[in-house]
């Protein structure tokens, strides 16, 4: 295996890791995919068996002999290092995989140490498939969740981590949406985002747009919409009316408005998660876990 000891988190060679957005890693390579930064053994695992291809691994000094099996694991997937040239990544094909080795205190200075225990990998980012692509992969799909305007990382990794979890059979994404594959997304999902089938629509309802693409989409597959709001004609959830319903699409909005009222209108059905206490509402990731676990059963 291809041990590389470096002394500094600042050395280039970790730009992959340390210094590039993840804006810069899924656009500055010059191929037809970008990179991302898995953070832990566990993601790494799993994102390995999903057959995601590693360019190269980040281990801390003490981890160079207890990860001897995931070294061996990630090195039999490796086709390609990614190299910093002329200000652009490249990608190039390799014979043995880089493993970069960093002391305890360097490697903390990246992302921590309780989070990635002291094991990260730079992977190949996977093709990023239309919303229509991947349901006419998936005619047995009968629920599915979508994320209108969800900008928060966490929140979209937390709610693909209830989608595989509890039964969700793919999640959408409006263009809008984060992206599910930045750093902080994958950490959060424990790399569920590499299990859960996902895709992104092109157009989304907005004003004078209701049957545009997305919802449009969901119709002509065979789908209800249900808005996940708070409207006096909702259904709450337990409403046995609710689980007639062959597929459901389930809309959530953005963490502080909400759906769109566009979108809301737009839907078959209304549906609220009953609140006790005066409370109103959930965080977006809290109502994707219930109205999941409830719809999806």
């Amino acid at each position: 295996m291809g041990i590389i000891r470096i002394d500094s988190a600042s050395d280039p060679r970790l730009d992959v890791y340390a210094r590039l957005t993840d804006r810069q890693l899924r656009s500055r390579l010059e191929s037809t995919s970008g990179v991302l930064v898995a953070e832990s053994e566990k993601v790494v695992r799993l994102a390995i068996a999903q057959g995601l291809e590693p360019f190269s691994l980040l281990l801390e000094e003490r981890q160079v002999e207890t990860q001897a099996d995931l070294v061996r694991l990630v090195e039999g997937m490796a086709g390609a290092e990614v190299l910093e040239h002329a200000g652009h990544l490249e990608i190039k094909p390799v014979v043995d995989l880089p493993v970069y080795v960093l002391p305890h205190e360097e490697i903390s200075k990246l992302v921590g140490y309780n989070v990635t225990r002291g094991v990260l990998c730079a992977m190949r980012r996977p093709s990023e498939l239309s919303a229509a692509e991947l349901l006419a992969s998936m005619p047995e799909a009968r629920r599915v969740a979508v994320l209108e305007g969800v900008t928060d990382a966490t929140n979209v990794g937390a709610a693909m981590r209830s989608a595989a979890a509890l039964g969700v059979d793919a999640v959408l994404l409006t263009p809008t949406c984060c992206d599910p594959l930045v750093r902080r997304a994958v950490r959060v999902s424990m790399g569920t985002v590499f299990q859960v089938p996902w895709a992104r629509f092109g157009i989304w309802p907005r004003a004078g747009a209701a049957d545009a693409d997305g919802m449009a989409l969901l119709r002509k597959l065979g789908f209800k919409t249900a808005a996940l709001a708070l409207r006096d004609d909702s259904y709450s959830l337990g409403d046995p009316e609710l689980y007639g319903i062959e597929k459901l699409a389930m809309l959530f909005g953005t963490e502080g408005d909400g759906l769109a009222s566009e979108t809301i209108e737009a839907c078959d059905l209304t549906v609220r998660i009953p609140m006790q206490h005066g409370v109103d509402s959930l965080n977006v990731a809290a109502a994707t876990a219930v109205a999941f676990w409830d719809l999806c059963r």
